[in-house]
């Protein structure tokens, strides 16, 4: 089987529109990838910080308690 031009290279030039529209398929795919990936991260570091926290159980840091607001002053009469 011998090679011929027409296989390696097309005649044909894209149009514009196709261009465009091969682009922005392309973008559409790497973001949805990168989405995919972020997705799959939080997941495997949200198990992680579940397993960490179980292991080290409520004792690792106790909540802060929060101050209550100033109390506005009562004006004397």
């Amino acid at each position: 089987m011998t090679a011929t031009k027409g296989e390696f290279f097309n005649p044909a030039k894209l149009s514009p529109r196709d261009k465009a529209e091969a682009t922005d398929h392309t973008a559409r795919a790497i973001i949805a990838a990168e989405a995919s990936a972020r997705d799959k991260k939080t997941e495997k570091l949200r198990a992680l910080r579940l397993q960490q926290a179980a292991e080290n159980g409520a004792e690792a840091t106790p909540a802060k308690k929060r101050r209550s607001p100033a109390k506005p002053a009562q004006p004397r009469s």
